[in-house]
């Protein structure tokens, strides 16, 4: 019987006297239950996301559950593959999201938005009550999935966020609900905003996932993008009310299917695009753009 996988994606702000400790920790635990794994720590915290059986991501709950550091932490668990990730990473880095404030930065511990669940979510939405979805995700992550009339913020990098706040500065004395895909990311965000003076900020509790497995369909259009070897997830995609919003970007047809630029040296900020299967059989298509097809061919 082939056995089932499970994707694990969670984070927890705490803080870590010595990340170096909870790195070799994690790296032993991954190894000890065949976990691959992606996860980085940080004297601010955990960030993390893991593939492995549904048995062995279990085991990895419960003994995260011993540490009283992180025995609250809330998991957002997704059916995996098996080859969602190449390896075990554990790295130890200044920030678990990085936005690189400097002295600037600041602890969502002490500045962070209101926290709205799923379901109060949904509820604004259907009774439509004024309010403002602001996408914090990179722009080549909602390419093919956002919330109905959100703000799609112009970052390609979630550290560019404090240089674009001037986007929405007509919002100041608006309700604000910041977005991202687990949650990590909001929590920074919201508390930004609230140092630059918005009035009434709230953040989607656990994230755009758990809104999308409690109403499919539901007021978010098309897929989630997810840093792992899927690159798309979502959830009763088979259904009638699930639209795919994103484009190729070759022939602009309809199409949630990313790839990587085919050139290994590609460092555009475009070498992770959308290419529907049609345009695929081109292989001049794999490319991100000409010079970088001209270069590869160039060296071979």
């Amino acid at each position: 019987m082939e056995p089932k996988y499970q994707i694990l994606l969670f984070y927890k702000y705490i803080n870590i006297e010595n990340p170096e400790v909870v790195k070799n920790w994690q790296l032993e635990l991954c190894k000890k239950l065949h976990l691959k794994s992606r996860i980085i720590v940080a004297k601010e915290g955990i960030n993390g996301t893991l593939e492995g059986t549904v048995e062995n991501t279990e085991k990895y709950i419960q003994e995260m559950s011993k540490d009283p550091r992180f025995s609250d932490i809330v998991y957002k668990k997704s059916e995996g593959t098996g080859n969602a990730f190449p390896k075990i990473s554990v790295k130890v880095r200044n920030e678990i999201v990085s936005l690189k404030l400097e002295e600037n930065d600041f602890s969502p511990q002490e500045c962070t938005g209101k926290y709205i669940t799923a379901e109060e979510l949904y509820s604004w939405f259907t009774n439509q009550k004024e309010f403002y979805v602001v996408d914090m995700r990179n722009d080549y992550e909602h390419k093919v999935g956002f919330f109905e009339n959100s703000i799609l913020m112009p970052i390609k990098n979630f550290r560019e966020l404090p240089n674009k706040i001037q986007h929405i500065e007509h919002l100041k004395e608006k309700t604000v609900v910041t977005v991202c895909t687990g949650g990590v990311r909001c929590e920074k965000a919201s508390g930004l905003l609230i140092k630059y003076g918005f009035k009434d900020v709230y953040q989607l509790k656990d994230g755009i996932v758990t809104f999308m497995e409690k109403f499919p369909n539901k007021f978010f259009l098309g897929k989630l993008y997810v840093f792992d070897n899927r690159f798309v997830m979502g959830f009763n995609t088979d259904s009638k009310e699930h639209v795919v919003v994103g484009k190729c970007d070759k022939c602009n047809k309809p199409t949630d299917d990313y790839v990587d630029c085919a050139y290994i040296h590609c460092n555009s900020d475009n070498r992770h695009f959308l290419c529907c299967k049609e345009c695929r059989k081109d292989k001049k298509n794999l490319y991100c753009s000409t010079e970088c097809y001209a270069k590869d061919n160039l060296s071979n």
